[in-house]
């Protein structure tokens, strides 16, 4: 009980701070650029030296950002801004007195290496978000939507702008050609825009900015400067349509009898995606039968604790612009929408009799997809998305040789709108979400909702120059469907109504719907001076649904957690920077139950030499669980207590490396965890790169969760001794010719072992110790049959009393793919594709490393060959 008294003084301090801290702050005036129009137009090919720039003048003056804020920097940068009816024009001046060694890197798209400027406008004077345009020494371009007020930087955005970039005995410089298509602001006579400039000098790890933003300010597209000087501007609405087709060729290994699998296929995919600007601030993104053929395969990963796993989205039309839809209500994943949802593998499988085979869809076919988003020039933020996935059914061949088709997944309909409003001088904004689910059952699919809504409001006020904050949200959700269906969602295991131990909630098998709620308030310091810190609380309804259209891994919640760090901001000895942070939290059911009590000690240090490490150690206690037995009793598990440590080096070397190690030890040694982490990166000349992404984890744990038999009226809940050992790399290759043609490899080989012994079952799952939590199986009660079937004679009177599979597995994944990517106009791309992958098991008394060697020499894989190209139309 101390301890939840020390959660609860550490809440208070926090609230009392926001309201008594004063803060000192560095006030600079806001730098103007005046812009003219252009007399004649500008070649962009990276010089900057021709008379059609002579019509401005150029603005310089930067201020190092980092490492030495407020400093002058190694070396001055300069730029100038013109503009016609139609583009905005830039011309940037990067002086360096050793042109050499500038880092040139090519990379693809968005690959944001080596010497860079970032040009950052802020169109709609909204003080909170931007576009941002960068262009890299090698005249590789990027582009980024920035939200949040910088705290989110989005560069799944892609619009159609010109650049290029040369270095000369200067240093380096720029050009850019943006149109005010691309673009979105209002209607006012002069536009007065936010306006910032960015470079980075690579090899120096220096930023320095056009108009000085103090670390300890709490906001940064707020703080830019401002261009003026743009007068009627004449509103450019987009117009882009794409078509697309694609060729594609698979070769697998045949299965003997199996029609539908008999070696290969050949299949050709066309469709259309479309933007049309209905304002210069609002803009509708058109889609018919899209395509996601050259998107990277999902990483490996087994879920032991029977909770779903969040894979983030990599389809180009749900990407772009998901900022605007996003809604994340609570810490970590949870989402009102989760566009993975929309073309999902088939809910069911085919029903085949014997000798019957199946043709079944891996996706659900997305008939069309249409979003309308923006913003408006008055603060308002606009999403709709509307999307239909079609009735998908498996062919079946019969033994006779007729086919029959049998329906695995109901015609969808997905809607989802979003709305939020600046106001406040942009201080504050409140805003709102709203999905809709609905299916097309037509009396089949009784395990499926017919329909399901949620909603939501979330709002955000800043105050004293923005350094102090209070935000939150508050959501709903309301699922209908058959009883079956209702009765599923609420024995998932997200919920558990059955539990024995829970009064507070009821399980009810004739409900046919089903309601939640759930929200987070948090309130904190973000800005001025060196403290930094937040508290609030987060709860989860045990009735809240979300996963027809939203990602909701648990419920039953209410999380208490506090944070503070201190930061050292001023380069001094031998780092650059530091911060120290506390983190806490308690978590409750709504039975008013204790679950968990957590604390952690962190530290991250940026040294001199621009290498980095980060330290922890944290621990948790009166840790318990409502999910551990699957639907049995609340679970006490073992105390632990946790360290960490990472140290990587100066990311701006050719060679760069990162070295981590994780170790979890519980109470009683229950469980212990070892995790080691290795990264590299390797640049051995400007056009070729490389990564390596390691991970090795060994996991020991004595109570984990196997199955659940009844004996004698009541239920045994078995658990066993696991030794599990998983091990992923990532390796990545990119060589770009220039940066509008590249070639990229990927390859993933991922593995998951994990051995049983100890057997045992729980006794009194709320014991304080784990010798009378569990009664371990002796050898008179427990044997093995030739099947690998394990036989338990609890009683011990020779009969076996019940039995389960031998749950020992090894899991192995091969996912690699080769792309290459030609841009031969802007906008417009070529792709030839070769994927290859395996997945399946291997004899888990195998090392790891042959079973790798096994699945990726022995084990025939899918092959993968296409085309795709695309032409994108622009008016």
């Amino acid at each position: 009980m101390k301890l939840q008294y020390i959660s609860l003084l550490i809440s208070v301090f926090f609230a009392l701070n926001l309201c008594a801290q004063e803060v000192e702050k560095t006030s600079l005036p806001k730098r103007i650029y005046t812009t003219k129009k252009l007399k004649t137009l500008p070649v962009i090919d990276g010089f900057v030296n021709e008379e059609a720039w002579n019509v401005v003048e150029w603005s310089s003056n930067f201020t190092e950002n980092n490492p030495d804020e407020g400093t002058p920097p190694t070396y001055q940068t300069k730029f100038k801004v013109m503009y016609d009816a139609k583009y905005l024009y830039i011309a940037i001046r990067a002086l360096d007195d050793n042109p050499k060694l500038i880092e040139q890197r090519l990379t693809r798209r968005d690959g944001f290496a080596g010497d860079r400027v970032n040009v950052i406008i802020d169109s709609y004077h909204d003080k909170r978000t931007a576009f941002v345009f960068t262009t890299t020494a090698a005249g590789v371009k990027g582009e980024e939507i920035v939200t949040q007020n910088g705290n989110n930087w989005d560069d799944s955005w892609n619009p159609i702008w010109y650049t290029d970039a040369k270095v000369d005995n200067e240093g380096w410089t720029a050009e850019m050609k943006i149109p005010f298509s691309q673009l979105r602001f209002g209607d006012d006579k002069e536009q007065i825009w936010g306006f910032n400039i960015n470079r980075t000098i690579f090899r120096l790890q220096e930023r320095s900015l056009w108009q000085r933003i103090p670390n300890d300010q709490a906001g940064y597209i707020s703080e830019a400067g401002e261009l003026h000087g743009l007068v009627d501007l004449k509103s450019q609405k987009q117009l882009e349509i794409q078509p697309f087709i694609v060729l594609q060729y698979d070769n697998y290994p045949a299965e003997v009898g199996n029609p539908y699998r008999d070696g290969n296929d050949f299949k050709i995919n066309g469709g259309i995606d479309a933007k049309i600007g209905i304002t210069n601030d609002l803009t509708l993104d058109l889609t018919i039968n899209p395509d996601f053929g050259q998107v990277e395969a999902d990483p490996g990963a087994i879920a032991l604790d029977g909770f779903q796993i969040f894979f983030k989205e990599q389809r180009p039309f749900f990407v772009e612009n998901k900022n605007i839809f996003d809604f994340e209500f609570a810490n970590g994943r949870d989402n009102l929408f989760y566009s993975r949802r929309i073309g999902r593998s088939p809910h069911r499988d085919a029903n085949l009799q014997k000798d019957e085979f199946a043709d079944v869809p891996q996706n659900s076919t997305i008939l069309g997809a249409a979003k309308f988003s923006g913003k408006t020039k008055e603060g308002w933020s606009i999403g709709v998305l509307e999307s239909v996935t079609a009735n998908e059914y498996a062919e079946i061949k019969q033994t006779d040789g007729n086919t029959r088709e049998e329906i695995v997944e109901p015609l969808t309909n997905y809607f989802v709108a979003r709305a939020q409003k600046d106001f406040n001088e942009r201080n504050s904004y409140l805003g709102g979400i709203f999905t809709a689910t609905n299916r097309n059952l037509n009396g089949n699919f009784t395990e499926l909702h017919k329909a399901a809504y949620t909603g939501g409001i979330d709002f955000r006020h800043t105050w004293r120059k923005r350094d102090f904050y209070v935000e939150g949200n508050t959501v709903f959700s309301h699922v209908t469907g058959s009883e079956k269906a209702i009765f599923d969602t609420q024995t998932s295991i997200a919920r558990l109504f059955q539990r024995p131990d829970a009064n507070y909630v009821k399980l009810d098998p004739t409900r046919t719907s089903l309601t939640g709620t759930g929200g987070r308030i948090e309130a904190g310091k973000q800005g001025g001076g060196n403290w930094r810190y937040n508290t609030g609380f987060v709860w989860r309804s045990p009735e809240l649904e979300l996963n027809d259209v939203g990602f909701l891994r648990n419920t039953d919640q209410i999380i208490q957690f506090a944070e503070g760090k201190y930061l050292w901001q001023v380069p001094k000895g031998i780092y650059r920077e530091m911060e120290v942070g506390l983190e806490q939290s308690s978590t409750y059911d709504f039975g008013g139950n204790l679950n968990r009590i957590r604390f952690e000690l962190q530290g991250e240090v940026s040294w001199k030499n621009n290498w980095f490490t980060e330290i922890g150690v944290g621990g948790s206690n009166q840790i318990y669980s409502n999910a551990f037995l699957r639907g049995g009793p609340r679970w006490r598990a073992a105390d632990d207590t946790f360290y960490y440590a990472f140290v990587g080096s100066d990311r701006s070397k050719k060679l760069s490396t990162t070295l981590g190690y994780v170790m979890v030890r519980s109470n009683e040694d229950v469980f212990h965890i070892n995790r080691y982490v290795f990264r590299m990166n390797y640049q051995p000349f400007d056009s070729f790169s490389i990564s390596l992404d390691n991970e090795f984890e060994q996991t020991q744990d004595k109570t984990q969760y196997v199955t659940t038999k009844d004996f004698e009226n009541a239920k045994r809940y078995i658990l066993g001794n696991i030794e599990n050992d998983s091990w992923t790399t990532t390796l990545r290759l990119n060589y770009s010719l220039n940066p509008n043609f590249s070639v990229q490899f990927y390859g993933q080989p991922f593995i998951s072992r994990g051995r049983y012994s100890n057997f045992n079952f729980v006794n009194n799952s709320l014991a304080s110790s784990f010798n009378n939590r569990v009664n371990l199986f002796d050898e008179n009660q427990i044997s093995v049959d030739k099947n690998d079937t394990i036989l338990i004679d609890e009683n011990r009177d020779n009969v076996t009393d019940y039995s389960f599979e031998k749950p020992d597995f090894s899991f192995v994944q091969l996912q690699t793919n080769l792309v290459v990517r030609w841009e031969y106009i802007p906008g417009s791309e070529l792709f030839f594709v070769w994927a290859r992958g395996s997945s399946g098991t291997q004899d888990f008394d195998d090392s790891l490393s042959k079973s790798i060697r096994t699945q990726v020499f022995d084990v025939p894989a899918n092959d993968t060959f296409l085309i795709k190209a695309t032409y994108r139309f622009v008016r």
